[in-house]
């Protein structure tokens, strides 16, 4: 049997914690749903008209995963740091041009997250027409709870917001997602077969706003989890 032997030691495997399990949950890919509730959409200057659009996407690498609770330094390159509160679905069961009626059998649990974004630089890529990643695909910026098993529930309503340092900055619902939890999936997978591990950012509402070095967030997902990001003095 042929061993492989690398020049260094390849990433260890990202992962989660699962909540009332010891396994943990490792990592496939990280997908993120954009403006995907009409406030938020408002507010960032491109409303959506579902009767005409489709949802959009994008993603950050695996490595930039990081779980609540962490101490993050404030990124480099950026004045204007953004939280964005979202309700995460963990894919558990493989599958490709998922009918939206079966799209409850690939969920495996849900966690609330954070997608922190480089705001300045995120406009700058999208107003340029260039693509986005020196504004999302951030080191530490994908923020995640532990999962929470829920398999086969599809999330339909609850409220989710945020806080920063005790002050509300995002209130809303999860009924006002512009795509549901199963039309997501179903359209994701006509475009990449899911796997077990993938994790779905589902959109954030309207709120979010920059953090400062010192700053505490503290969001939740009603009947799912909270998540908890502390911001550090830049290196």
């Amino acid at each position: 049997m042929t061993h492989t032997t690398y020049l260094w030691n390849p990433p260890a495997v990202q992962s989660l914690p699962v909540r009332g399990v010891s396994e943990r949950l490792p990592i496939n890919r990280l997908f993120f749903v954009g403006r995907n509730y009409h406030a938020h959409a408002v507010e960032m200057g491109k409303p959506v008209d579902k009767s005409v659009e489709r949802p959009f996407y994008f993603t950050k690498a695996p490595q930039t995963l990081t779980h609540s609770g962490t101490t993050v330094v404030y990124p480099p390159e950026t004045n204007n740091f953004h939280f964005e509160m979202e309700l995460v679905v963990a894919i558990g069961k493989a599958g490709f041009r998922i009918a939206q009626q079966d799209a409850h059998q690939h969920i495996y649990g849900y966690g609330a997250g954070l997608d922190m974004t480089r705001r300045d630089l995120q406009l700058v890529a999208r107003d340029k027409g260039r693509p986005w990643d020196l504004g999302k695909d951030v080191e530490q910026s994908s923020v995640c709870s532990d999962i929470v098993p829920m398999p086969g529930v599809v999330i339909e309503l609850g409220e989710i917001a945020l806080q920063v340092n005790g002050q509300t900055k995002q209130q809303s619902d999860v009924n006002k997602l512009i795509w549901n939890i199963r039309e997501i999936i179903a359209d994701l997978s006509l475009f990449y077969h899911l796997q077990p591990g993938d994790l779905i950012y589902t959109g954030t509402p309207e709120g979010v706003g920059a953090v400062i070095p010192g700053d505490k967030i503290h969001g939740h997902v009603q009947g799912v989890a909270e998540v908890e990001l502390s911001i550090a003095k830049p290196e």
